[in-house]
């Protein structure tokens, strides 16, 4: 009896069930489509023509050529982020403290703007501020000499205009739902607006603020398309390490990969950097009495719209621009004054698959992300422990990853055998998939925190087996915040560029590398009207998520 005790514990500890077998397929998926390709990628980094060499990285921090590089991005994305903060903030303050029309079509258009991809704005600014863009001439006709968009001040520019919708929805939410008792007890006691604001009010915000701060910076660090539309020499990180990897007077895998972990070194250090920031103090409150909103004057009223009315036509030019310029009459590289439809016929005749490629390789990855997103969500919430804990954290790594590296690391790992899908429309997929699983996961643990342990127990205690219970009541609860976040991941999977650019070949390349080579080839009409495509995709799939979400806004 005494050795039959132990054996049946085991038995009961071990018991397979199938969110076990869930765990463990999730688990495999993780370490065939991150882990590997990541250790591929940093072995690489460590061998120089077949033998182990720490050469690329003594290159890398020696040689200005190199290192430079990096100098850049850090300027590049730390004035973005300064920038984009000080837009961001005044922005949010105002539409959640003060009572405005047009707060839902201002939020959309916000939300436009962030989805919208950063390469199709730096285009657009192309368009209207480079060497014969039609605001350039207009000025130099009046004897304004100003500076070209291109270089590092055109790519702070665009970034601070596409990326401030990350400051302004983290600190909207933040501000709606301080405690507002807090700054009455200061107002109370004399304080002045602006002492209370950067004594009360910021500190308390300081977390969620950093956290929009951080997807300024590493959406900015990991952008590939503006960095490229708009440096003209000017090297940034992402741009070196795809010349290096894809070069035609021969390609240098091994700087290529030590770079993409140079990348993915500073991407974490930031996001690590901002976790210490955080847990340095306590930020919590511990009673909840919304801020009520406050009636304006006229006056007031007049100049809070101007100003949220010229940040958003700001942002919206790119789109504007855009889509007005896919209705023109193009003559070589210059527009004309006529109307017409010609550049959408040419997108027809010269890259309809492209189109179909990328609606077809994003629908798969979404259907993908849904099924992964209902089942690891589960595990992560009901089923808590430490293995889930680490199977989460996994999940989030995709978050830090810069596109261009991914893009890489996909390409040294799975270009031979027993895995050699390099080429193919499955090794795109699957790099949607793992790159954007971390929003679908984060929309679908939250709708699940919401749903009530007490429905499924319910089931249960009626009979129905707890595998039935999850996809009869629990999957169907969770549909709606699912979908919407999928829908979101779509838009920002179709709008995808710098690991595209990396793993396409000519028969799967998509409507973004369409419109960088379009661009490239001085062949303006047809990416106005690819980018115009894309456009149009982004709001049909916003207006869906908000007609899916209800009263609740769109979730981010």
């Amino acid at each position: 009896m005494t050795t039959i005790a132990p054996t049946l514990k085991r038995s009961k500890l071990f018991r397979w069930d199938f969110w076990n077998f869930v765990t463990v397929i999730a688990f495999a998926v993780v370490l065939l489509l991150l882990l590997y390709p990541l250790f591929s990628i940093f072995l690489n980094s460590f061998f120089y023509e077949g033998q182990f060499s720490i050469e690329s990285y003594q290159d890398f921090f020696t040689l200005e050529y190199y290192y430079s590089s990096l100098i850049n991005s850090l300027i590049v994305c730390s004035m973005a982020t300064v920038f984009a903060t000080c837009l961001g903030v005044p922005v949010a303050y105002i539409m959640t403290r003060f009572e405005l029309p047009f707060k839902s079509v201002i939020h959309i258009l916000i939300i436009l703007t962030l989805l919208s991809p950063p390469f199709i704005g730096a285009y657009s600014w192309i368009l209207m501020l480079g060497n014969n863009g039609f605001i350039t001439n207009l000025l130099n006709g009046w004897g304004l000499n100003v500076p070209s968009i291109y270089g590092l001040h055109g790519m702070i520019w665009v970034f601070t205009i596409q990326f401030y919708p990350h400051i302004y929805l983290y600190v909207s939410g933040a501000l709606k739902t301080m405690d507002s008792s807090l700054e009455e007890a200061s107002s109370s006691l004399g304080s002045t607006k602006w002492r209370k604001l950067r004594t009360i009010t910021l500190p308390l915000i300081f977390p969620t603020l950093s956290t929009g701060a951080l997807m300024v910076f590493m959406a900015s660090f990991a952008d590939f398309g503006t960095p490229m539309l708009l440096g003209q020499g000017t090297k940034l990180l992402p741009i070196l390490a795809y010349e290096q990897f894809i070069n035609e007077m021969g390609s240098n895998p091994a700087m290529a990969s030590t770079l993409s972990m140079i990348l993915l070194a500073v991407s974490t250090t930031i996001l690590f950097l901002q976790r210490y920031l955080v847990t340095r103090k306590s930020y919590s409150m511990s009673s909840m009495t919304e801020p009520k909103l406050i009636k304006l004057k006229p006056v007031q009223k007049f100049f809070a719209m101007l100003f949220i009315g010229l940040v958003i036509c700001v942002s919206m030019i790119p789109q504007a621009t855009v889509i007005t310029t896919s209705f023109l009459k193009t003559n070589g590289p210059v527009f004309t004054s006529e109307f017409s439809l010609d550049s959408y016929r040419e997108v027809i005749y010269r890259v309809p698959h492209a189109i179909l490629n990328t609606f077809t390789y994003s629908s798969v990855a979404i259907v993908l992300m849904v099924l992964a997103g209902l089942l690891l969500s589960y595990i992560v919430v009901r089923r808590n422990s430490k293995v889930s804990s680490l199977l989460d954290a996994f999940i989030m790594i995709p978050y830090v990853i810069p596109g261009t590296v991914l893009g890489i690391s996909f390409i040294i790992a799975f270009n031979k055998p027993p895995i050699e899908i390099t080429g193919t429309w499955i090794i795109l997929v699957a790099a949607y998939f793992i790159r954007k699983l971390p929003y679908t996961m984060r929309s679908s643990t939250a709708i699940l925190y919401q749903i009530d342990l007490s429905v499924e127990e319910a089931s249960i205690s009626l009979g129905v087996p707890p595998m039935k219970t999850f996809f009869k009541t629990t999957a169907v609860l969770m549909i709606p915040g699912v979908f919407s976040g999928a829908i979101l991941s779509w838009v920002t999977t179709i709008n995808e560029l710098s690991s595209t650019i990396v793993l396409y070949a000519g028969s799967t390349a998509t409507i973004t590398v369409a419109i960088y080579s379009q661009v490239f080839t001085a062949n303006f009409g047809t990416a106005a009207a690819l980018a115009s495509i894309l456009s149009l995709s982004t709001i049909i799939s916003l207006v869906v998520v908000s007609i899916i979400s209800g009263k609740k806004g769109i979730p981010m």
